[in-house]
């Protein structure tokens, strides 16, 4: 029996014709699976077409072409320490990111103001080892001796609960106190309540002072101790596969189930990390984990992950991984080369997570292998187990992508362009909507909108993409702080910045962890960050 279709056979001639599996060339690609698409968004198809305007005073390139690069800066000095992962090394115990409490927390470990740990002009401790040039608004290096080790006795306060006076303030050492600053002044009921600095009764750690395990950990000073095997305060260097196995059971107890029990009478549902981005761990050196994400999410080929396994009496099956770096000249470089390194990396002995460079959802290896191989490779290390962290202390984040991916860094200072340059810069390097040429902006060294964690001074940000409401003045550049953070709602605020971008305004939100995205508008993008870059 022959039956008849009623459809015509699309190839006559009887050539076989192959079907790609669109989800499986994604997940290829990507090396990340396809996230779950069957929810309906409310934004229809026709909302993410742009409005064309007719504007005559349009300042942007001509069609078709970048904005041309700026010279490349001399001397890059962006750093800034992640302030969460700084407390729980110090401490041993791991934060709630998510709670408005973990800002009194963090601004107690770190004797200082929530408010001013973000900023260089308040000579914050995040920026140990940086001081401020308040001409350029930039930073500069400290040397090893402008550095103080503070010790116990050194941030002792005096007994206040017999001040009866202000002058019984002077007589136990607040000198001058009617030039002293006032930070603060309420009245109520009948009562003056002031706010004074009063740092002359006792030192506080800072950019300068800093405690011996702030410097272990973070700077690069040695202060004569360099034939000692570094190793940071509370660590051992441990397989970092073992360490995160073993974390395990504790992650679970502590974060709870990845999964809902009893349906809608049961556990509520928790937000769940489903991907490896890589986060900033105790360190300063946001602009190489800032620029390792950025070639990651742009390329995620690029990044080797693949390792081989070395035997031997001496080796007991170790594994190793080999990246290859690319000369850019300057400091923080060396020459092309490929470097291996192994799993050994410093691990905290009270939670057995990293002290360094993690992924975001806690089970990755490679980011803190990948940071791992690029000190290596940039100090010229040849020890294949311990490497110095610290050596990465500040840098250039614009370099560092083309140290890693092989292409030239171009800069764009922000000063120098206009709002539609840079957005049509970021749009140049995208694909609906997210950047297949990485990129990377930092941000001024002070400002008076510096003030939280979302938006910190000489700090590296990922560029992502772009968005666009359909009106040509809202259009914002999507940025991602690699602290991995976002602060509760109500802490602070930041003109022009949307501190939550969901998938419904930006699709491709939908392929990573959103902790630390945002959306700047244009015109506060230029007033916030010093410069973007690109590595293409």
């Amino acid at each position: 029996m022959v039956s008849s279709s009623p459809h015509p056979d699309p190839n006559p001639r009887g050539f076989s014709t192959t079907n790609i599996d669109a989800r499986a060339l994604f997940e290829a690609l990507t090396g990340q699976k396809m996230p779950d698409m069957r929810s309906t968004s409310s934004r229809t198809m026709s909302e993410d077409y742009e409005y064309v305007g007719n504007s005559d005073d349009d300042d942007r390139p001509l069609l078709g072409q970048e904005p041309s690069p700026d010279e490349p800066p001399k001397d890059v000095n962006v750093g800034c320490i992640n302030p969460y992962a700084l407390v729980e090394a110090m401490v041993g115990h791991k934060l709630d990111r998510h709670s408005l409490h973990t800002a009194r927390i963090i601004s107690d470990f770190l004797q200082t103001d929530y408010e001013e740990l973000f900023d260089m002009k308040h000579n914050s401790v995040l920026y140990a080892g940086l001081k401020l040039n308040e001409e350029n608004r930039q930073a500069e290096e400290l040397s090893e001796k402008e550095i103080q080790i503070l010790e116990e006795r050194d941030l002792v306060t005096p007994d206040l609960s017999r001040v009866k006076t202000l002058n019984d303030l002077e007589k136990i050492g607040l000198k001058g106190i009617g030039d002293i600053r006032v930070k603060m002044a309420r009245m109520q009921n009948g009562k003056l309540r002031l706010i004074v600095d009063g740092k002359s009764l006792g030192k506080t750690v800072s950019n300068h002072d800093v405690t011996e395990t702030i410097n272990e950990l973070v700077l690069p000073f040695r202060h004569g101790k360099d034939s000692r095997e570094w190793t940071p305060p509370n660590s051992s260097w441990r397989d970092i596969n073992e360490a995160l196995f073993r974390s395990i059971p504790r992650r679970f107890m502590m974060d709870g189930p990845q999964f809902p029990f009893g349906g809608a009478n049961g556990f509520r549902e928790q937000y769940q990390h489903r991907f490896d981005d890589p986060t900033q761990g105790a360190s300063s050196n946001n602009w190489l984990i800032a620029a390792i994400f950025s070639v990651f999410w742009a390329n995620p080929a690029i990044i080797n992950r693949s390792t081989r396994m070395i035997t031997g009496p001496m080796d007991r099956n170790r594994r190793t991984l080999s990246v290859k770096f690319h000369d850019k000249g300057g400091r923080n470089n060396a020459e092309t080369d490929t470097v291996e390194v192994d799993y050994q990396i410093p691990v905290n002995n009270s939670t057995d997570m990293p002290i360094y460079a993690r992924s975001s959802d806690g089970y990755e290896t490679w980011p803190a292998l990948y940071e791992k191989a690029f000190v290596k490779w940039m100090t010229n290390s040849q020890d294949r187990d311990h490497v110095d962290m610290t050596q990465a202390h500040n840098g250039d984040p614009v370099k560092a992508m083309a140290q890693i991916n092989g292409r030239e860094p171009r800069y764009y200072f922000t000063d120098r362009h206009s709002g539609a340059e840079l957005v049509g810069l970021v749009r140049n390097c995208s694909v609906n909507k997210r950047t297949i040429s990485p990129m990377v902006a930092w941000t001024h060294a002070t400002g008076s909108m510096f003030r939280g964690s979302n938006l910190v001074a000489n700090h590296a940000y990922s560029v992502l993409g772009w968005v666009s409401e359909g009106q040509e003045e809202n259009q914002y550049i999507i940025v991602r702080n690699p602290w991995g953070v976002t602060e509760p709602r109500g802490l602070t605020s930041y003109p022009g910045l949307l501190d939550r971008v969901e998938p419904e305004f930006w699709p491709p939100a939908a392929l990573l962890d959103r902790d630390g995205v945002f959306s700047v508008e244009v015109q506060a993008f230029k007033k916030y960050f010093a410069c973007i870059g690109v590595a293409k």
